[in-house]
């Protein structure tokens, strides 16, 4: 199934003010828009570093630009697509501070 990705304003607006990961977050984007994904399974094939978190919360770990940055996104897999809700994004120094009191879990900034 082809991935939708909701609200990707969201990531145009933290390159807004965070231009230096503007290639990393590119990068990860048109390969987005052109995976295919039937399983969980399928998106770590994609993205090797992807770390999915616990506790049933259908939240994956992205990392980008060389693990210099995180983004946090909700999926869902529906009839026709795949559901990809971006919930966090930030440095891995603020995903670190995120996870010290487990935020990740549920975080919803956007």
């Amino acid at each position: 199934m082809r991935v939708r990705l909701v609200k990707e304003q969201t990531i145009e607006d933290y390159l807004g003010d965070n231009a230096r990961s503007k290639t990393s977050f590119n990068k990860w984007l048109t390969l987005i828009k052109v995976v295919e994904w039937e399983t969980t399974e399928d998106i770590t094939n994609t993205f090797g570093t992807a770390d999915f978190l616990g506790k049933s919360s259908n939240r994956i770990v992205f990392d980008i630009g060389g693990n210099n940055y995180r983004m946090i996104c909700h999926y869902f897999f529906g009839r026709n697509f795949v559901h990809l809700f971006i919930c966090w994004i930030g440095t891995h120094t603020e995903y670190d501070e995120l996870c010290s009191t487990e935020g990740q879990y549920t975080i919803n900034k956007y």
